[in-house]
């Protein structure tokens, strides 16, 4: 599908080119939210997997949550999210994967209580970012380590220059992606998005 307008114009407006294929959109998603922005993108999302059975959405803290929080919203399920840390409240089984960070440099663990993510559930992952591909497939390991079914995979920004989208497809994903705004090259500073001239 076609990137969202309005997504797109927001980060050719506020996004930055740090260089290194990093991306600050601060002022939308990854400090600052923009609740009326993250509500259509929910919608988007919602729209996208409409004609698909989704039981729950799973996602990674932090910047995750406030997309799969609004298509949560837009579909009627709860959203689930993997945390970094284990506090005292989790007990019981954990399903605990680990990630690089590409902004923090070094691996991240992302942890589920076993509580909420259950067998035999279509599960739609989301995040705000496939660049490698590495945090997503942490997300589906644990998808399928509950014997849940990946109904799908949504993402905020899809950096296609990272190769996330080829690596899950090489190691067997077979989940429909979707990307509400691709950007295709990061080079000399600028953002280029699929189908820009």
């Amino acid at each position: 599908m076609a990137d969202m307008p309005e997504l797109k114009a927001r980060i050719l407006a506020e996004g930055r080119n740090l260089g290194s294929g990093i991306l600050k959109i601060d002022s939308l998603l990854n400090h600052q939210l923009d609740p009326v922005l993250m509500q259509q993108v929910g919608e988007e999302i919602a729209k996208r997997f409409a004609s698909v059975k989704i039981d729950r959405i799973l996602t990674a803290e932090i910047s995750g949550i406030a997309p799969a929080m609004m298509a949560g919203l837009a579909l009627g399920v709860p959203v689930v999210y993997a945390r970094k840390t284990k506090p005292i409240t989790m007990s019981g089984p954990v399903f605990l994967e680990t990630a690089p960070s590409h902004t923090k440099g070094g691996e991240v663990n992302l942890l589920v209580s076993a509580e909420f993510l259950r067998p035999d559930e279509d599960v739609l992952v989301i995040d705000d970012f496939l660049a490698s591909g590495k945090t997503m497939m942490a997300l589906l390991r644990m998808v399928m380590s509950a014997k849940a079914r990946i109904a799908g995979i949504a993402v905020v920004v899809e950096k296609t220059f990272e190769g996330g989208r080829a690596y899950l497809e090489s190691v067997g994903v077979s989940a429909r992606i979707e990307a509400l705004a691709t950007i295709i090259s990061m080079d000399d500073g600028s953002i280029r998005f699929r189908g820009d001239s």
